[in-house]
């Protein structure tokens, strides 16, 4: 493995993790297309569909660990909604996680499409008022909450995503979340659900350990940076900047599966 293999990893890491913290999600869906492309772009070694899945689901763990710990104050944590969501999300993953090894490679990169797709439209959906809902008076159907999330769980387990970029717009559109709340939150869910893909994809051999570690370390640097740069920003902004990014990975994906 050489200097060269080791750096563009760590940046991948650097980079996809800084922006999860920011905006609230794992990473995976910035990742998942920085690993699968990037590396032969340079000549380095290719990773298939199965091993991209597995190091993003590692690396998801560790980027929502550091995310978390940076929001832990100041009341943007929901913690019925963590409850909920969490609980479903963490049986959607394991089972989504355990089952893709059946799966083929242009079947992950399908589910990987329409999860972003999905996500992608969405974020472009109004979000009107929900940022002058102040955080003690939050209230969301509990029982839509869990249905949804166990739904995004099995489908992010298969692509070793935890579903952030799927929860955040369900979040903010459906159950009519505040926009800060939700990308807290959503961190601590994303954690929750990266426990069930990554135990997936490790029992069934999914896993490059060496990339994924590399990309643990960028992680734990990158993501409190992230999450600390997104508590400051303008929420209009943070809403963009994820419509943006989840919009231009669901184009590359379809690109390639057409």
């Amino acid at each position: 493995m050489d200097l060269a293999f080791i750096i563009t990893i760590f940046l991948i890491g650097f980079i996809g993790s800084y922006i999860s913290g920011m905006v609230g999600i794992g990473g995976s869906i910035i990742k998942y297309p920085m690993l699968l492309y990037i590396p032969p772009l340079f000549g380095l070694a290719a990773f298939s569909a199965h091993e991209v899945s597995g190091i993003s689901a590692v690396q998801v763990f560790f980027a929502t660990l550091g995310g978390v710990w940076a929001y832990r104050r100041g009341g943007y944590l929901n913690k019925t909604l963590i409850a909920y969501m969490g609980v479903s999300i963490l049986i959607g993953s394991f089972i989504g996680g355990f089952g893709s090894k059946a799966m083929s490679e242009d079947g992950i990169n399908l589910v990987y499409g329409i999860l972003a797709l999905t996500a992608a439209i969405m974020m472009f959906i109004p979000k009107k008022g929900i940022d002058d809902i102040k955080f003690e008076d939050v209230t969301f159907n509990k029982w839509l909450a869990a249905v949804l999330s166990l739904i995004v769980g099995v489908g992010a387990g298969i692509v070793g995503a935890a579903g952030a970029f799927l929860l955040v717009p369900i979040m903010l559109v459906v159950l009519k979340i505040p926009t800060k709340m939700t990308i807290a939150s959503s961190l601590a869910i994303t954690l929750i659900s990266s426990i069930g893909s990554t135990v997936g994809k490790i029992s069934t051999g999914q896993v490059d350990y060496v990339p994924a570690m590399i990309m643990v370390v960028a992680s734990l640097i990158a993501s409190p940076l992230g999450a600390t740069a997104g508590k400051k920003m303008n929420t209009k902004i943070l809403q963009t900047i994820l419509a943006l990014l989840i919009l231009g990975t669901a184009i590359k994906i379809w690109l390639d599966i057409l």
